[in-house]
């Protein structure tokens, strides 16, 4: 199973796909950040990561994509923007037929972390070491990607069972 992870943003949205292992972990397939133009006008910038958002659905055919939520911003404009990019991505993946799940930022820390509070500097390191990576991905965005993947990855059993329990 791939997992797409997410970390919406206009300017610099990162994008982990990670291959879920037989134990449980995860594997990096590819990590990276999307970039727009600051100078062009946001429907432009908006369009530009939605071609490249479907060729990574495309290209990497992930059964999931997880998204973090956007819980709070001081800046309402950069708000406002990161609730569209997130909002881009999740329609792609929905309409690419995959899961779509959002986590939110303190969920993300615990699952890769262990605790809810961690610093993005502990969440960083727990990324290099739980996929095995010779450093930290860079930039953050890209690393903040990977974790909302294995957030998933080790919520996706949670999932599964309480979809079996509720039923269609």
């Amino acid at each position: 199973m791939f997992v797409l992870g997410i970390d919406p943003g206009v300017s610099r949205c990162g994008y982990a796909v990670l291959e879920e292992g037989r134990s449980g972990g995860g594997r990096a397939v590819a990590i990276g950040v999307l970039t727009t133009p600051a100078s062009s006008p946001i429907h432009h910038r908006l369009a530009e990561l939605q071609r490249e958002l479907r060729a990574l659905l495309r290209e990497f055919r992930p059964s999931a994509v997880a998204v973090e939520r956007v819980l709070f911003s001081s800046n309402a404009r950069t708000a406002m923007a990161v609730g569209q990019a997130s909002g881009l991505a999740m329609a792609e993946a929905a309409a690419a037929g995959c899961e779509v799940v959002q986590y939110s930022p303190n969920e993300v820390k615990q699952a890769v972390a262990g605790y809810g509070g961690a610093t993005k500097a502990q969440v960083q390191r727990m990324v290099q070491t739980l996929l095995d990576l010779p450093a930290v991905p860079h930039p953050p965005d890209a690393a903040d990607a990977a974790a909302v993947a294995l957030c998933h990855l080790a919520m996706a059993p949670l999932h599964a069972a309480t979809a079996r329990r509720v039923g269609p």
